[in-house]
C-alpha cells in the first residue's frame, strides 16, 4: 500500500479508512472499515486493524498486532497537567487488542512514555494509561484497568474489573483474581484476591411475582430454599429430604437439577 496514494487503492486499506499521509503503514497490514491513523504513527509488519479503531500518535507499533474494533490507541493522556506535548507510546508484537480498550501516551511528569511489551492478551474494556509499563506476556482480563505510572511485570493476570492504583507494581507470575481492588504492590509468584464473602439471601420474591408467579409456586420455591439455605443439613442431605417430599412441583424439580448439576458447588 502506498499511503499517499488515495484511499481504496489497496486492498488491504478499506476505502472508508482514514490514514495519514505522514503515518508509516507497510503494505502487508490490514487497515479496516473507518479507522483512523493519525500522523506520528509507525506499524510494523503484518498487523490487522479490523474495524473502528483509532490510532494516535506519536506511537510505534511492532509486527503482528491484531487491534479489534472501538479501541483507541495513544491518544491524550486523561492528566490534567497534560498540555499537548508530544509524548510517545511504544507496543511491541504479537499482542492481541480486543475491543474498546484504551492505551494512551505518557505525560512528561512520568517520562513521557507508555510501553506494551510482546504476547499480551488485552481484552475487551482494558484501559492502560498514561506512564504504565506493560512486561512481555501478560494477560489483562476483562475492564482491568491501570491507572497512570503502574509497572505490570512479566507473565502477570490481571483478572476482570480490577482497577489498578497509581504507581503500584504488580510482581512477575502473579495472579490477581476478578473483581480485587489493588492499592499496593501485588508481590511475584502470588495469587491475590479480595474476599468473596457471598451469599444466597434467599428467593426474589418481589422479581418471581412480576412474573407472574401464583401464590402455590412461590410457597413450593420458598419451602425450598428453607431446606437448602436454611437448614443444618449439606447439600446432599437437603436434596434427599426435598426429593422425599411429595407435589414438588416442576420449579423446584428443576431447582434440585440444577443443584444436582453444579461442578463448582453453589452459592448458599
Amino acid at each position: 500500500m502506498s499511503i499517499g496514494e488515495p484511499p481504496g487503492v489497496s486492498a488491504r486499506l478499506h476505502p472508508t479508512a482514514i490514514v495519514d499521509p505522514r503515518a508509516q503503514v507497510p503494505d502487508t497490514c490490514v487497515v479496516g472499515p473507518f479507522c483512523i491513523v493519525g500522523e506520528d504513527v509507525v506499524m510494523g509488519e503484518n498487523c490487522e486493524l479490523i474495524s473502528h479503531v483509532v490510532l494516535g500518535g506519536p506511537t510505534t507499533i511492532g509486527n503482528n498486532n491484531r487491534v479489534f474494533p472501538f479501541t483507541t490507541i495513544g491518544l491524550e493522556p486523561q492528566d490534567l497537567k497534560f498540555k499537548g506535548e508530544k509524548t510517545r507510546l511504544e507496543i511491541g508484537d504479537n499482542n492481541v487488542i480486543r475491543e474498546s480498550v484504551t492505551i494512551h501516551r505518557g505525560t512528561p511528569g512520568g517520562g513521557g512514555i507508555t510501553r506494551v511489551g510482546s504476547n499480551c492478551l488485552i481484552m475487551a474494556y482494558t484501559h492502560i494509561a498514561h506512564d504504565c509499563t506493560v512486561a512481555d506476556n501478560v494477560i489483562m482480563a476483562n475492564a482491568a484497568t491501570l491507572a497512570g505510572h503502574v509497572t505490570v511485570e512479566e507473565y502477570a493476570v490481571v483478572g476482570a474489573l480490577c482497577p489498578v492504583h497509581q504507581f503500584v507494581r504488580i510482581g512477575a507470575y502473579s495472579y490477581i483474581g476478578g473483581g480485587t481492588t489493588i492499592t499496593q504492590d501485588v508481590l511475584p509468584f502470588s495469587l491475590t484476591s479480595a474476599k468473596r464473602e457471598v451469599h444466597a439471601f434467599g428467593m426474589n420474591s418481589i422479581g418471581l411475582q412480576r412474573k407472574g408467579f401464583s401464590k402455590e409456586r412461590l410457597r413450593k420455591i420458598h419451602r425450598a430454599y428453607r431446606v437448602l439455605l436454611k437448614s443444618k443439613m449439606n447439600i446432599g442431605d437437603s436434596l434427599a429430604k426435598l426429593k422425599a417430599e411429595t407435589d414438588l412441583g416442576q420449579d423446584v424439580e428443576g431447582l434440585i437439577k440444577f443443584v444436582e448439576g453444579s461442578e463448582r458447588g453453589i452459592l448458599k
